[in-house]
């Protein structure tokens, strides 16, 4: 029954947010997608899909292309990507079994905290994000070199959680959420939570893809109402996500992470090292697109 109430929670979801974002498009006269975004998003979320992350590689491509605001990055993606992340929650939700308290009360968390993260991110300094994300990414950078140094730890068997550790997972899932509006993927933090608690780390997928499909859900109906994205840049990615995700998911061999780890390991590593040094400058003015943009209705 929970079964059935998520996956159509999830689904009913990604069709009024995808309606919500089809309409500012059309209001902004933005209802064509950009082909390098499509292209971009096509190899980030087969990433995705491997639990490697999607936005970390985004952010890289985004700064190197120089495509969209530094302020406007996490929002972007996090919109772009929900129903790709939607796509992925329905799918592991199908083929993977978990505890259905576990997967509930972190649903709920990643949800709440990612509501409150937009505003929050929205509103944010420039130089703030950059200094967030850029520490993320390195972190990020350190999970990817560890687990192909096999440094990570590998996770047991279990398929639930003391209720201890539980209330543990739900808080940090909180946290997740709402680092998610700052374009901090929850994928990498989850797996090695859930294997250092000692649980099987495929049951970490349902997990983490339903959470961050349901926060996006509900972060992406504030964003849609309140933030002046690039409509052309959320549906490349969007569009361009779907097929990378179900060719990942049902025909990913595991022998092929490890190359793929160590490539977003170097780009990560390169964006992150580049944020740090733009938050470190003396701060540049906005541009009035970008500080438009962040202004609420």
């Amino acid at each position: 029954m929970l079964l059935i109430l998520l996956v159509g929670g999830l689904s009913l979801g990604a069709i009024g947010l995808f309606i919500g974002i089809v309409r500012e498009a059309k209001k902004t006269g933005q209802l064509v997608p950009k082909p390098e975004t499509m292209a971009l998003a096509a190899v980030t979320n087969f990433l995705d899909t491997l639990g490697i992350g999607s936005f970390a590689p985004t952010i890289a491509w985004f700064r190197f292309r120089k495509m969209v605001p530094d302020r406007l990055m996490p929002l972007t993606m996090f919109i772009g990507y929900t129903i790709p992340a939607i796509l992925q929650g329905v799918i592991f939700l199908t083929l993977i079994d978990v505890d259905p308290v576990l997967l509930f009360g972190c649903i709920v968390a990643i949800v709440v905290g990612g509501y409150l993260g937009v505003p929050i991110a929205a509103r944010s300094p420039v130089r703030l994000i950059q200094a967030i994300v850029g520490v993320a990414l390195l972190i990020a950078a350190l999970f990817f070199v560890f687990a192909n140094l096999q440094l990570l730890p590998v996770g047991g068997t279990a398929n639930s959680l003391p209720p201890v550790l539980t209330v543990g997972a739900i808080v940090a899932n909180l946290i997740f959420g709402i680092l998610l509006s700052f374009g901090v993927g929850n994928y990498a933090p989850s797996l090695a939570m859930f294997s250092l608690m000692g649980m099987d780390p495929r049951l970490s997928f349902p997990i983490m893809a339903a959470g961050a499909g349901f926060s996006g859900i509900a972060a992406g109906y504030q964003c849609v109402r309140k933030v002046k994205l690039d409509w052309r840049v959320v549906l490349g990615l969007t569009i361009g996500a779907i097929p990378s995700v179900l060719f990942a998911a049902f025909i990913i061999k595991k022998a092929e992470l490890e190359l793929l780890r160590w490539l977003v390991a170097v780009v990560v590593t390169y964006a992150g090292l580049t944020l740090l040094y733009a938050s470190s400058r003396k701060p540049d003015l906005v541009a009035p697109e970008a500080a438009e943009a962040a202004v609420t209705h």
